[in-house]
């Protein structure tokens, strides 16, 4: 599962062929011992981030949202992902 970004104590990831559990494109979260499967809409599909690391992980997702469909369907097609530039 590659490590797309990495951003005030974010890890975000996206797994290939991750389209079997939720059937739409989304992130894999991680905050401390926290983590969630969030929707590129922002629906929390799995578990829960504090809502501070919620909104800025939105407000991450709103800024790089063509990359990160571009992310998701290579990752569906098992193609290499970039990396994307952390929020800053």
């Amino acid at each position: 599962m590659p490590e797309i970004s990495r951003f005030f104590g974010l890890v975000v990831k996206i797994y290939y062929n991750d389209n079997d559990k939720h059937h739409k494109p989304h992130v894999h979260v991680y905050y401390g011992n926290h983590e969630a499967s969030i929707g590129l809409d922002g629906e929390v599909l799995e578990g829960s981030i504090p809502v501070k690391q919620y909104r800025l992980l939105m407000g991450w997702i709103t800024i790089h949202e063509d990359e990160l469909y571009d992310a998701w369907n290579k990752a569906v097609k098992q193609l290499p992902i970039d990396k994307i530039e952390p929020l800053k």
